[in-house]
């Protein structure tokens, strides 16, 4: 596959995936940016392998901010251990029911679920701001469980957005500020990132080259944006986030008009 991309092409791809990383380590939400950049470069791609191409990027960039965020951010285990397991078993379930997707549905899917978070977000101003539990500690544990399940159904089958929605959900469904579910995001998204590339890459749905590269793109654009995100804290993190809903919806309500006029 990758020898079949022109230079400009590849050059674009890369270009994108750094900006992901950098996205994806503030506030999640690079896949809705470098999801369409694949299914563009690859125009005749079966989804399957566009998706696994994505993810292979995706575990490089998502694993090096969550280095970054875990040298000075401490996480509860107790709680995170449970959202992640839970995530790796409705990712996994998630990459398999792919192919049940229309490719013409991720879009317009992505932009109403992005819509949804967005409006909710800019609507709660105090969101994030600090870390004020709403659950006792078994409590806590049965709804990290319940958003990892559900989001990672969706990062396996369709992706994009899932860094954005497991924000939001840890920081208005269980009272963390934005720091602390950021990097509690980091680790659930890299385990269901981790879980999907699985799945796809044992039915041979990576081109690995054209991944490899991305990814080393992908992995600095993490590094950049975790080590901005710990300096400036959960203000800038609330900032980054509403303009990303912004730019990502914009382009996703872009590119279903265009899906709908052709």
């Amino acid at each position: 596959m990758l020898v079949d991309l022109s230079p400009l092409t590849l050059a674009l791809l890369c270009l994108v995936a750094l900006a992901a990383g950098w996205i994806d380590s503030v506030v999640g939400g690079g896949g809705v940016i470098q999801l369409p950049a694949l299914l563009f470069g690859l125009p005749t791609a079966p989804v399957a392998l566009v998706s696994g191409t994505n993810k292979l990027s995706s575990v490089a960039g998502t694993a090096s901010a969550t280095a970054t965020y875990l040298r000075k951010i401490r996480v509860d285990w107790a709680v995170v251990s449970v959202a992640m397991a839970l995530a790796f078993v409705g990712s996994s379930i998630g990459a398999r029911l792919i192919s049940l997707l229309p490719r013409v549905a991720f879009t317009p899917i992505v932009a109403v679920a992005v819509a949804a978070v967005g409006i909710y977000a800019w609507c709660r101003p105090e969101l994030g701001a600090e870390t004020a539990l709403r659950h006792g500690r078994a409590k806590l544990r049965w709804w990290a469980g319940g958003i990892g399940f559900v989001v990672g159904v969706w990062d396996g089958m369709v992706g994009p957005g899932t860094g954005i929605f497991l924000l939001v959900a840890f920081a208005a469904l269980l009272g963390y500020g934005f720091l602390e579910a950021t990097t509690m995001t980091k680790l659930v998204n890299l385990t269901t990132n981790v879980a999907a590339l699985v799945v796809l890459g044992s039915q041979a749905n990576i081109s690995w080259g054209l991944g490899a590269m991305m990814a080393a793109c992908n992995l600095t654009g993490g590094f950049i944006g975790a080590r901005m995100s710990i300096t400036r804290g959960n203000t800038f993190i609330r900032k980054v986030f509403l303009f990303t809903v912004v730019v990502v919806e914009a382009k996703l309500l872009y590119d279903t008009a265009r899906l709908i006029l052709n």
